[in-house]
C-alpha cells in the first residue's frame, strides 16, 4: 500500500518558540485603554446630567426653530369677504297696485328700460281729478282777467268823467271872472261858480285815486287766482309723477338679481319688487373680527387676493353694527377694477393696519396662542428652555417681542404642543 511505501511527515511543533512581550508595549496599551475609559466615563456623565436636567426629549425634525431679528413689523389682519356690487338698488312699489313684470331674474337691462308696470286705479282717478281742477281754475283765471279789465275801464271812466266836470266848472268860472268887473253877473253866481269848480276838482281827484285803488284791487284778485292755478298745477304734476312711477324703469345698467313678487300679484305700498345689480362697479365686503375694529379707520389700505393675482383697495365704509362678533367693511378698488370678477365671489384680504420700524421680530407660530403668548422655548446648547416673554403687536407672519428675548436668539416657534409646558426639553438631532 501507499502508506507503507511513503515515509511519515512530522509537524513543526517541535520548532516553535515563545517570544516574551516587551514591557514598553504593555504600558502603551494600558494608556490607550485608560484614555478610552475616561472618555466613555465623561460622555456618560454628560449624557446622564443632560438627561437628568431635561424633562422630555424631542427629535429636532418635529419642531421648527426661528431666529429673533430686528426689522419693520407691518401690523395686518387676514380676513375673508366677497365681491358685491357698489350699486345694487332695490325697487319698490309706490302704491297699492297690481304688478305686471316685464323682465325675469338674470335678464340684462339698460338704464331707462321698463321693468314692471303697476296698475293703480286710485292714482289714475286722483290724476284725473287734479287735471279737472286745474282746468277749472284755468277758466276762472281767464274770467278774472276779463273782470279785471272791465273794472279798470269803469274806474277809468269815472275818473275821466270827473275830470271833464272839473274842466267844465273851470271854464264857467273863467267866463264869470271875465265879466265880474263890469257888473254883468251877480256876485252870488260868481261864488257858486267857484264852489262848483272846487267840488269838481275834489271829485276828479278822488275819482283818479279810486281808479288807482281799483286797479290794485283787481290786480290782487287776479294774482290770487293765478297763485291758486300754480298751486293746482303743482298738485297735478305731483299726481302725474305718481302715475308715471307706476311704470318701473331701470335706474342703472345691470342685470336683475332677484324678483321679490310674482307676475300679476297685488302688492301694498313700499313693497320690494326686485333688486338690480350694477356689475360695472364692484367692491369687496369684508368680515372683520371685532377685535380689529378699534384699530381700523376709513382710508386704510388693503390687499385683496383674487385667484392668482393681488389687487389693492381702500377701506371706504365701516358698519357701526357688530353681528356674530364681526363687523362688515367695504373696500373700494384702487385704479381700474380687476377683470373677471363675479357677484358674491369669495376672496381673502389683508388689511394693513400699522407699520412699526426697528422692533424685535419673531416669525409667528403656535406659541403665540399657547398660554396667551407669555412663554417661549429658547434654545440653549441643544435644550429648549421655557422662557417668559412679552409680546407686542402681531401680524399675519410675525410678532413683536417686547421683553424676554434678544436679537440672534433661537426660539422654537412650532411643535411645542408635545412639550407639556416642561421647563427644559432636550432636542435630539
Amino acid at each position: 500500500m501507499l502508506s507503507t511505501l511513503m515515509p511519515m511527515i512530522r509537524d513543526t511543533s517541535s520548532q516553535d518558540a515563545v517570544i516574551a512581550v516587551p514591557a514598553a508595549h504593555k504600558n502603551k496599551r494600558r494608556a490607550i485603554f485608560a484614555a478610552a475609559a475616561v472618555a466613555v466615563a465623561l460622555g456618560s456623565v454628560f449624557l446622564v446630567s443632560s438627561w437628568r436636567s431635561s424633562e422630555h426629549s424631542i427629535n429636532a425634525s418635529r419642531i421648527r426653530i426661528a431666529e429673533v431679528t430686528r426689522g419693520t413689523l407691518v401690523r395686518d389682519a387676514a380676513v375673508n369677504g366677497r365681491v358685491v356690487a357698489a350699486v345694487s338698488p332695490t325697487l319698490y312699489s309706490t302704491a297699492p297696485s297690481t304688478v305686471t313684470l316685464k323682465v325675469a331674474a338674470g335678464d340684462t337691462v339698460k338704464r331707462g328700460q321698463v321693468l314692471a308696470v303697476l296698475e293703480s286705479p286710485d292714482l289714475s282717478d286722483a290724476l284725473k281729478r287734479e287735471q279737472s281742477s286745474y282746468q277749472q281754475l284755468e277758466a276762472e283765471v281767464a274770467r278774472q282777467q276779463i273782470l279785471a279789465r272791465k273794472q279798470k275801464l269803469l274806474a277809468q271812466r269815472e275818473a275821466d268823467t270827473a275830470e271833464i266836470d272839473r274842466l267844465s266848472a273851470q271854464r264857467t268860472l273863467e267866463r264869470y271872472q271875465a265879466v265880474a268887473n263890469e257888473g254883468v253877473i251877480a256876485k252870488i253866481d260868481f261864488q257858486k261858480a267857484k264852489d262848483a269848480l272846487s267840488s269838481a276838482e275834489i271829485r276828479a281827484r278822488h275819482a283818479s285815486k279810486a281808479a288807482v285803488l281799483e286797479n290794485d284791487d283787481v290786480g290782487l284778485s287776479l294774482k290770487t287766482k293765478v297763485n291758486e292755478l300754480d298751486r293746482q298745477r303743482l298738485s297735478m304734476a305731483n299726481a302725474q309723477r305718481r302715475v308715471d312711477e307706476l311704470t318701473v324703469r331701470a335706474p342703472v345698467d345691470g342685470f336683475i338679481g332677484t324678483l321679490s313678487v310674482q307676475n300679476r300679484s297685488v302688492v301694498a305700498a313700499n313693497v320690494a319688487l326686485m333688486t338690480l345689480v350694477d356689475l360695472s362697479r364692484l367692491e369687496v365686503e369684508l368680515e372683520v373680527p371685532e377685535s380689529y375694529v378699534a384699530d381700523m379707520g376709513l382710508g386704510m389700505k388693503a390687499e385683496i387676493q383674487l385667484g392668482g393675482t393681488t389687487a389693492t383697495g381702500t377701506l371706504s365704509a365701516l358698519s357701526p353694527e357688530v353681528v356674530k362678533n364681526q363687523v362688515l367693511a367695504r373696500v373700494r378698488f384702487d385704479g381700474p377694477q380687476p377683470k373677471g370678477l363675479r357677484q358674491s365671489q369669495r376672496v381673502s384680504a389683508r388689511l394693513l393696519i400699522e407699520e412699526k420700524p426697528n422692533v424685535l421680530l419673531l416669525p409667528r407660530g403656535p406659541f403665540v396662542e399657547s398660554e396667551g403668548g407669555r412663554f417661549a422655548y429658547l434654545m440653549q446648547d441643544g435644550v429648549a428652555v421655557r422662557t417668559p416673554i412679552t409680546l407686542g403687536a402681531t401680524s399675519i407672519s410675525a410678532v413683536e417681542i417686547l421683553a424676554g428675548l434678544k436679537p440672534g436668539d433661537q426660539v422654537v416657534v412650532s411643535g411645542t404642543d408635545t412639550f407639556a409646558n416642561a421647563a427644559r426639553v432636550s432636542i435630539n438631532k
